[in-house]
Protein backbone atom coordinates (compact mmCIF):
# COMPACT_ATOMS: atom_id res chain seq x y z
CA UNK A 1 0.00 0.00 0.00
CA UNK A 2 1.24 3.48 -0.82
CA UNK A 3 2.27 5.28 2.36
CA UNK A 4 1.29 8.66 0.97
CA UNK A 5 -1.75 7.49 -1.01
CA UNK A 6 -3.52 5.86 1.94
CA UNK A 7 -3.46 9.03 4.08
CA UNK A 8 -6.82 10.84 4.19
CA UNK A 9 -6.79 14.49 3.05
CA UNK A 10 -8.44 16.79 5.62
CA UNK A 11 -10.82 19.34 4.10
CA UNK A 12 -10.82 22.54 6.23
CA UNK A 13 -13.91 24.68 6.88
CA UNK A 14 -14.74 27.01 4.00
CA UNK A 15 -13.34 24.64 1.37
CA UNK A 16 -15.72 22.93 -1.05
CA UNK A 17 -14.55 19.77 -2.87
CA UNK A 18 -16.63 18.61 -5.85
CA UNK A 19 -15.65 15.21 -7.30
CA UNK A 20 -16.67 14.95 -10.95
CA UNK A 21 -16.16 12.25 -13.57
CA UNK A 22 -13.02 13.78 -15.08
CA UNK A 23 -11.90 16.55 -12.65
CA UNK A 24 -11.96 17.31 -8.93
CA UNK A 25 -12.83 20.96 -8.32
CA UNK A 26 -11.70 22.65 -5.11
CA UNK A 27 -13.09 26.05 -4.09
CA UNK A 28 -11.80 27.98 -1.09
CA UNK A 29 -11.34 31.45 0.35
CA UNK A 30 -8.45 32.34 -2.00
CA UNK A 31 -9.95 30.98 -5.23
CA UNK A 32 -10.58 27.73 -7.06
CA UNK A 33 -8.37 25.00 -8.55
CA UNK A 34 -8.99 21.69 -10.28
CA UNK A 35 -7.01 18.50 -10.78
CA UNK A 36 -7.75 15.62 -13.18
CA UNK A 37 -9.31 12.38 -11.91
CA UNK A 38 -7.49 9.09 -12.45
CA UNK A 39 -9.83 6.31 -13.64
CA UNK A 40 -7.80 3.70 -11.71
CA UNK A 41 -8.67 5.29 -8.35
CA UNK A 42 -11.88 5.79 -6.37
CA UNK A 43 -12.37 9.21 -4.75
CA UNK A 44 -14.55 9.42 -1.62
CA UNK A 45 -15.58 12.50 0.35
CA UNK A 46 -16.83 11.67 3.84
CA UNK A 47 -16.95 13.56 7.19
CA UNK A 48 -14.45 16.27 6.22
CA UNK A 49 -11.86 13.98 4.61
CA UNK A 50 -11.12 12.88 1.05
CA UNK A 51 -9.72 9.36 0.65
CA UNK A 52 -8.34 7.71 -2.46
CA UNK A 53 -8.46 3.93 -2.90
CA UNK A 54 -7.23 1.77 -5.74
CA UNK A 55 -9.75 -0.14 -7.83
CA UNK A 56 -7.17 -2.75 -8.90
CA UNK A 57 -3.62 -3.75 -7.94
CA UNK A 58 -1.68 -2.94 -11.11
CA UNK A 59 1.67 -1.23 -11.44
CA UNK A 60 0.06 1.85 -13.01
CA UNK A 61 -2.59 2.23 -10.30
CA UNK A 62 0.06 1.90 -7.59
CA UNK A 63 2.16 4.61 -9.24
CA UNK A 64 -0.84 6.96 -9.58
CA UNK A 65 -2.11 6.48 -6.00
CA UNK A 66 0.39 8.68 -4.15
CA UNK A 67 0.70 11.18 -7.02
CA UNK A 68 -3.04 11.91 -7.30
CA UNK A 69 -3.41 12.19 -3.51
CA UNK A 70 -0.56 14.74 -3.37
CA UNK A 71 -1.96 16.76 -6.30
CA UNK A 72 -5.35 16.98 -4.58
CA UNK A 73 -3.75 17.89 -1.22
CA UNK A 74 -1.79 20.67 -3.01
CA UNK A 75 -5.04 22.03 -4.48
CA UNK A 76 -6.62 22.17 -1.02
CA UNK A 77 -3.51 23.85 0.47
CA UNK A 78 -3.44 26.31 -2.44
CA UNK A 79 -7.00 27.57 -1.98
CA UNK A 80 -6.53 27.95 1.79
CA UNK A 81 -2.92 29.15 2.31
CA UNK A 82 -1.37 29.57 -1.14
CA UNK A 83 2.24 28.91 -2.11
CA UNK A 84 5.26 31.18 -2.47
CA UNK A 85 8.90 30.99 -3.52
CA UNK A 86 11.53 33.61 -2.66
CA UNK A 87 14.43 34.37 -5.01
CA UNK A 88 17.48 36.48 -4.13
CA UNK A 89 19.27 38.61 -6.74
CA UNK A 90 22.97 38.87 -5.83
CA UNK A 91 25.55 40.93 -7.72
CA UNK A 92 26.94 44.43 -8.14
CA UNK A 93 24.49 46.44 -10.24
CA UNK A 94 21.92 43.62 -10.34
CA UNK A 95 18.39 44.97 -9.89
CA UNK A 96 14.85 43.65 -9.97
CA UNK A 97 11.64 45.66 -10.38
CA UNK A 98 7.98 44.65 -10.57
CA UNK A 99 5.56 46.69 -12.69
CA UNK A 100 2.09 45.15 -12.53
CA UNK A 101 2.42 41.58 -13.83
CA UNK A 102 5.83 42.24 -15.45
CA UNK A 103 9.19 41.61 -13.78
CA UNK A 104 12.17 43.57 -15.09
CA UNK A 105 15.61 42.15 -14.30
CA UNK A 106 18.94 43.91 -14.79
CA UNK A 107 21.40 41.04 -14.28
CA UNK A 108 24.51 41.90 -16.25
CA UNK A 109 23.22 41.64 -19.81
CA UNK A 110 23.32 44.55 -22.26
CA UNK A 111 19.54 44.89 -21.92
CA UNK A 112 17.01 44.40 -19.11
CA UNK A 113 15.29 41.01 -19.17
CA UNK A 114 11.48 41.22 -19.04
CA UNK A 115 9.41 38.33 -17.66
CA UNK A 116 5.62 38.37 -17.86
CA UNK A 117 3.73 36.62 -15.08
CA UNK A 118 0.78 34.37 -16.01
CA UNK A 119 -2.69 34.95 -14.56
CA UNK A 120 -2.98 33.94 -10.91
CA UNK A 121 0.70 34.54 -10.08
CA UNK A 122 1.81 37.63 -8.16
CA UNK A 123 5.32 38.99 -7.69
CA UNK A 124 6.64 41.34 -5.00
CA UNK A 125 10.08 42.84 -4.44
CA UNK A 126 11.64 43.81 -1.13
CA UNK A 127 15.23 44.98 -1.57
CA UNK A 128 16.99 42.25 -3.55
CA UNK A 129 14.45 39.51 -2.68
CA UNK A 130 11.77 38.65 -5.25
CA UNK A 131 8.78 36.71 -3.89
CA UNK A 132 6.52 34.81 -6.28
CA UNK A 133 3.17 33.66 -4.88
CA UNK A 134 -0.03 32.05 -6.11
CA UNK A 135 -2.55 29.24 -5.65
CA UNK A 136 -1.06 26.63 -8.00
CA UNK A 137 2.11 25.05 -6.54
CA UNK A 138 3.28 23.77 -9.93
CA UNK A 139 2.91 27.17 -11.62
CA UNK A 140 4.64 29.04 -8.77
CA UNK A 141 7.59 26.62 -8.87
CA UNK A 142 7.81 26.75 -12.66
CA UNK A 143 7.90 30.57 -12.74
CA UNK A 144 10.53 30.68 -9.99
CA UNK A 145 12.67 28.16 -11.88
CA UNK A 146 12.23 30.11 -15.14
CA UNK A 147 13.39 33.34 -13.48
CA UNK A 148 16.34 31.60 -11.81
CA UNK A 149 17.37 30.16 -15.19
CA UNK A 150 17.90 33.72 -16.55
CA UNK A 151 21.13 34.06 -14.53
CA UNK A 152 22.07 30.99 -12.50
CA UNK A 153 24.37 31.60 -9.52
CA UNK A 154 28.00 31.07 -10.45
CA UNK A 155 30.36 29.21 -8.09
CA UNK A 156 33.26 31.71 -7.89
CA UNK A 157 31.67 34.96 -6.70
CA UNK A 158 28.13 33.68 -6.08
CA UNK A 159 26.54 36.26 -8.41
CA UNK A 160 23.18 35.48 -9.99
CA UNK A 161 19.62 34.61 -9.03
CA UNK A 162 19.19 31.94 -6.35
CA UNK A 163 16.48 30.65 -4.06
CA UNK A 164 16.68 32.15 -0.55
CA UNK A 165 17.00 28.66 0.98
CA UNK A 166 19.63 27.53 -1.55
CA UNK A 167 23.32 27.38 -0.65
CA UNK A 168 25.86 27.83 -3.41
CA UNK A 169 28.91 25.57 -3.37
CA UNK A 170 31.78 27.98 -3.76
CA UNK A 171 34.97 27.18 -5.66
CA UNK A 172 38.44 28.58 -5.08
CA UNK A 173 39.56 30.95 -7.83
CA UNK A 174 42.95 31.17 -9.50
CA UNK A 175 46.00 31.29 -7.27
CA UNK A 176 48.21 34.28 -8.02
CA UNK A 177 51.51 32.52 -7.31
CA UNK A 178 54.52 32.20 -9.63
CA UNK A 179 55.57 28.95 -11.28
Amino acid sequence: MSRIGKLPIPVPNGVEVKIGTDVVEVKGPKGSLSTPVCSLLKYELADGHVTLTRLEETRESRSQHGLRRTLLANCIDGVTKGFSKALEVIGVGYRVAVKGNIIELAVGYSHPVVVEMPAGIKAAVEGQVLTISGLDKELVGEMAARIRRIRKPEPYKGKGIKYVTETIRRKVGKSGGKK
